[in-house]
């Protein structure tokens, strides 16, 4: 079962079903033995673990991965080692969390033209390094 490590904590932690080895920038797709079933209008957020990433240089690849409301089946993490040694993974050991928010549903409506802002089109870096 996900658990809260403590009182106030937003994420559960996810725990591996199996033993696994991540290789050295490498990924491979860990089963948590976990299956949940979040009313509608709910997310499942499955974001890193913050120690395993700063010690072993292990995250999750599609951070933050989404469990939608209406899948049914075995939520699985697609761990990925960004660092030069393989990492094992023990059934039982804390590889992910997973935060449950409410959602809001957009309503897209198809324009010819966006209203301006201060930012406009300027993408990626735009901001600047402040």
């Amino acid at each position: 079962m996900p658990s809260y490590a403590q009182p106030g904590d937003a994420g559960a932690d996810l725990r591996s079903r199996v033993a696994a080895v991540v290789p050295a920038r490498g990924r491979v797709l860990v089963p948590t033995g976990v299956s949940i079933a979040l009313p509608d209008g709910y997310v499942g957020l499955v974001h890193p673990r913050s120690g395993l990433a700063h010690k072993h240089g292990i995250t999750v690849l599609n951070t933050p991965g989404t469990v939608d409301a209406g899948y049914r089946g075995e939520i699985a993490v697609n761990l990925y080692n960004s660092s030069d040694e393989d990492f094992a993974v023990e059934p039982g050991d804390r590889i992910a969390q997973i935060v449950i928010q409410q959602v809001e549903r957009a309503h897209f409506i198809e324009v010819e033209k966006l209203p301006d802002s201060d930012r406009g089109e300027s993408g990626h870096g735009s901001t600047g390094k402040k």
